[in-house]
């Protein structure tokens, strides 16, 4: 799997959580801010998919009741319900499936954030777009009744559009104590507490002091302070409270999540045997190629050297000499092929140190920094070095670049390995530079790859596979 731009895992997968106190308090309140800015987005959609079908269904619902009361004659009236009607169609052919698009991508960007911002992640389980079936548009696009059946058949969808109710529910609360709290305690109590001293003079007048017994400056300002206190301690809870309920209503059953595995099982074990048949096939050429043609040459040679050894014994001798080239030189694509099988370094020091020797043959000025306390296993250890082989080959081709970095280091039960250049940047995976390739093998090992190059660099290319070190 690849990303793109930016993400790592989070939240439950290495993220710190955020924490009671002023530093993550006030962090919270910000996040909640913008998950209310969400909440809002997601209420606007919830009327733009309700709107359509609940104006169909009146105009229908009025047409039909009109012309049982009033008979098959047609006036102003129908013509209103036929409006109405049409109108609703209209908003169901070309506005609908665009908001369904929308809720999902508000719900994704639910999850992104509530696995980063809250520390709860949230798997997630739709339908792949169906493909070679159905009637397709000249663009190449989905028609309009496969794109409807796509989505309205995913319970995905259904999920999403009931993320949207019980966050408008329910979940607005969650983000509004704590800022409601903050905001009530500055505005109502501190700020009428300070605007008696003479330094915060101008602050006098912004707010009207509560009337109570003993509203004294210096009890306003206690009660104020508690309030605020109270909104950053709960602030954190309260954010993951909210990514809780997020994952409630939006995380896939485990039936889905049990379809979307085996999917990914399939696609993974479909991509692990083209590649191992496609690494055979190499294998084959390279020796047919190679040492085959060599051998055959050297047999050649020997079977001449042979025939002329008593006749001509300064012409078998260097027929011998050509033949003992062309075993050193057999010898040497052999070793090479070998090494591109199972290189000996990796076997007998390791993937840290493959890799430095990766470093030191490139052309540019690589530097590898971290370390392992420990060896993968061998099939992942493999997988890691040619994927980085393969990565440092493109930095030296395509890039532009003149120095990379390779940072490999193994945390909470995963290999971590990101390499970087100072090139020009722009790097895109479906441009075919080796990058998909690379994440189709690290994809046997639930591996993943998240690309980031801007326009004008850096380039970073991050692997993370999940793996016990020995």
């Amino acid at each position: 799997m690849i990303h793109g731009e930016a993400a790592a895992a989070v939240g439950e997968a290495g993220r710190p959580r955020l924490r009671p106190g002023l530093g993550g308090g006030l962090l919270a309140l910000g996040r909640a801010l913008a998950f209310f800015g969400l909440l809002l987005t997601g209420a606007v959609l919830l009327v733009v998919v309700l709107a359509p079908v609940l104006l169909a269904a009146l105009g229908l619902g009025q047409f039909l009741k009109y012309q049982l009361n009033h008979g098959l004659a047609f006036d102003s009236q129908d013509a209103r319900d036929l409006l109405g009607l049409v109108l609703g169609l209209a908003c169901c052919r070309f506005v609908l499936p665009a908001a369904l698009l929308g809720t999902r991508r508000l719900a994704m960007l639910t999850r992104r954030l509530s696995a980063r911002w809250c520390g709860v992640a949230i798997g997630e389980a739709y339908a792949p777009l169906p493909a070679h079936r159905g009637r397709l548009t000249r663009s190449g696009r989905l028609g309009y009744q496969q794109r409807m059946s796509w989505l309205l058949n995913d319970a995905g969808t259904w999920r999403d559009l009931l993320w949207l109710v019980v966050n408008v529910a329910a979940g607005w609360l969650l983000l509004a104590v704590p800022v409601t709290l903050c905001c009530v305690g500055a505005v109502t109590f501190i700020v009428p507490a300070l605007g008696s001293q003479p330094l915060f003079r101008p602050l006098h007048g912004l707010s009207t002091p509560p009337a109570f017994p003993g509203n004294t400056p210096f009890v306003l300002f206690l009660i104020g302070v508690a309030m605020v206190g109270a909104g950053l301690w709960t602030g954190p809870l309260l954010l993951r409270g909210y990514g809780g309920l997020a994952r409630l209503v939006l995380a896939p059953t485990g039936q889905a999540e049990l379809a979307l595995r085996v999917a990914q099982l399939t696609q993974t074990r479909r991509d692990t045997l083209d590649t191992g048949a496609a690494e055979l096939r190499r294998i084959e050429r390279d020796l047919h190629d190679g040492a085959q043609a060599r051998l055959v040459a050297m047999g050649l040679a020997l079977d001449a050297a042979g025939r002329l050894i008593d006749s001509d014994p300064a012409a078998a001798r260097a027929l011998l000499y050509e033949a003992r080239d062309s075993s050193a030189r057999a010898l040497a694509e052999l070793r090479d092929l070998v090494r591109g099988i199972h290189p000996p370094v990796l076997a007998d020091r390791g993937l840290a140190d493959a890799i430095r020797a990766l470093a030191l043959d490139s052309p540019l000025r690589a530097r590898v920094t971290g370390s392992l306390p420990g060896r993968p296993p061998a099939p992942v250890e493999s997988a890691a070095y040619f994927a980085v082989s393969e990565l440092l080959a493109n930095v030296a081709k395509h890039s532009g670049a003149s120095a990379a970095e390779v940072d490999l280091r193994h945390s909470e039960g995963s290999l971590r390995i990101s390499v970087s250049d100072d090139g020009a940047g722009g790097a895109d995976p479906s441009r075919g530079t080796g990058i998909s390739g690379i994440a189709r093998r690290l994809s046997a090992f639930d591996g993943v790859v998240v690309v980031s190059s801007p326009a004008g660099g850096p380039t970073v290319v991050s692997l993370e596979m999940p793996c016990a070190l020995s």
